[in-house]
Order: structure tokens, then C-alpha cells, then sequence
């Protein structure tokens, strides 16, 4: 590795912000684009649930400076726990990709489906996908972070569009999305310690729990086969060609 390349890795910020009872969250800076340019550091988060933080975990966001959250998850995920923005004051956004969501303990996908059902959120959450790129555009919103309740699937979907629509090749953003793997055990075994008795058991949910990059890759072909680019697929749902302007002038150095 160059010396130089040495000194910016060493310097790089840390990429995953380990939580007591947050999950999945992880920053998306640092990520190189075609142009030359790479996305900024502690400017864009995406995680998992964030309704049941812990006091140290509060003071981690803190720390970050956290001043948005958007919340991708449907509305009854969102009466049931909702981000504690009395002990944390931030903008709040509550934007829910779908309203039916793949209960692991009681749905089957065969495998290679789930790439299937991203298609599903980029067509049928095409209003709230929207937005959310226009708030991460804006950088009166920084530092934002996009959660679901995994931080996978639905926030794996928006973050897979805003990154290419910053310039980053499909390889890179399926390697943010793959990193999702890791935090799979620990929400497996959430899933199934509910009070609720499974349907399916734990190895039936393989592909729900899944985070190949093929998932991403295929998301991302896909929408180009449907409208050229995926530029002109977020102008096609209704972002604005200035917000996505705003988006790589805020979120690249």
C-alpha cells in the first residue's frame, strides 16, 4: 500500500458505531466515486432499530452529533417503539417504505426472492424514497442516519440508491450493503425468543436474514433496465435534479 494510501486508511474514521442496544449502525463515508471524489465521513448513518437505546448509546449519538433521523419501518413498528427524541432532540422523520413487512417466524422466501422484494420497495415506496433522498440532500439535516429495523433490507434499498446516485460503483455499494451480515445472528435470534410461537423455524428464514451482494446488484440492474439510470429513476419518483445536485455537492469531498 502507498504511504499515502496508508496515512488517509489509518485516518479514516471508524465505519460501524457499536451500540448497547442499537443495531447495525454504521457510517457510509469513505466510499470512493468514479469521478475522483469519495463520500464525507460522519455525514450519513444507516442502522437498524433505534427505540430502545441505552444511556451510553444516547451519549454516542451525542457524540456524533446526530441532528436527523429518518424512520423506514411501517407504521405499526413505529407504535410499537419509537426514537426516544425527548432524551435525544433531533428532526424526526417517520417515512414508511411499506406497511407489510416479512415476518421472519412466519414467511418462507425461496432463495433469490429477496432481491425480488427490493424491486417491490423501489415501486411501492417510491414517495418516501423520495423524500428521504431529498432530506439527506439537505445539509441542514446533518448528520443523518436512515434506520428500519434491521438496517438491511429497507434502508439497504435507499442507502444502494443515494450511494449510486453519488457516484459509486454497484460493487462498492453491494460491499456497504454486505456488511448487514454481520448484525444477522443477533436479529435472527431476536426473532425467534419472541413470547409468539414460530410458524417457521430459524432455518426456513435464511433468505429474510440474507445479505448477499446479488441482492443489491440485481436492485440496481434492475432499476436501470426500467429507466436508464438510477438518476433518472429517483427524477422519475420526484426528486428533484437540485436535490441530487445538493446531494453530491454536500455528501463528496
Amino acid at each position: 500500500m502507498p504511504e499515502e494510501a496508508a496515512s488517509a486508511a489509518s485516518e479514516a474514521p471508524e465505519r460501524s458505531i457499536p451500540l448497547e442496544q442499537g443495531l447495525n449502525f454504521r457510517d457510509v463515508g469513505g466510499y470512493p466515486t468514479a469521478d475522483g471524489r469519495q463520500v464525507r465521513w460522519r455525514r450519513l448513518f444507516r442502522a437498524g432499530g433505534l427505540s430502545q437505546l441505552s444511556p451510553g448509546d444516547l451519549d454516542a449519538l451525542r457524540a456524533l452529533g446526530l441532528a436527523t433521523v429518518v424512520d423506514l419501518r411501517s407504521t405499526t413498528e413505529w407504535e410499537m417503539g419509537r426514537f426516544p427524541v425527548e432524551a435525544l432532540p433531533v428532526a424526526f422523520h417517520h417515512l414508511p417504505i411499506v406497511e407489510e413487512i416479512l415476518d421472519p417466524t412466519r414467511y418462507e422466501l425461496p432463495e433469490g426472492m429477496l432481491a425480488a422484494r427490493y424491486q417491490d420497495y423501489a415501486r411501492l415506496g417510491a414517495t418516501p424514497i423520495a423524500r428521504t433522498i431529498s432530506l439527506v440532500a439537505d445539509p441542514a439535516t446533518h448528520p443523518v442516519v436512515v434506520h428500519c429495523l434491521a438496517g438491511k433490507d429497507r434502508t439497504g434499498v435507499v442507502i444502494a440508491i443515494v450511494l449510486s446516485l453519488l457516484g459509486v460503483d454497484d460493487e462498492m455499494v453491494a460491499t456497504d450493503y454486505a456488511l448487514s451480515e454481520r448484525a444477522m445472528g443477533e436479529l435472527r435470534a431476536r426473532a425467534f425468543e419472541r413470547d409468539d410461537t414460530p410458524i417457521r423455524t430459524p432455518e426456513l428464514a435464511d433468505e429474510v436474514f440474507s445479505a448477499r451482494p446479488t441482492n443489491i446488484t440485481s436492485l440496481l440492474a434492475a432499476l436501470r433496465a426500467s429507466h436508464g439510470t438510477i438518476e433518472d429513476y429517483a427524477v422519475s419518483i420526484g426528486v428533484k435534479p437540485d436535490a441530487i445536485e445538493s446531494l453530491r455537492a454536500n455528501l463528496l469531498d
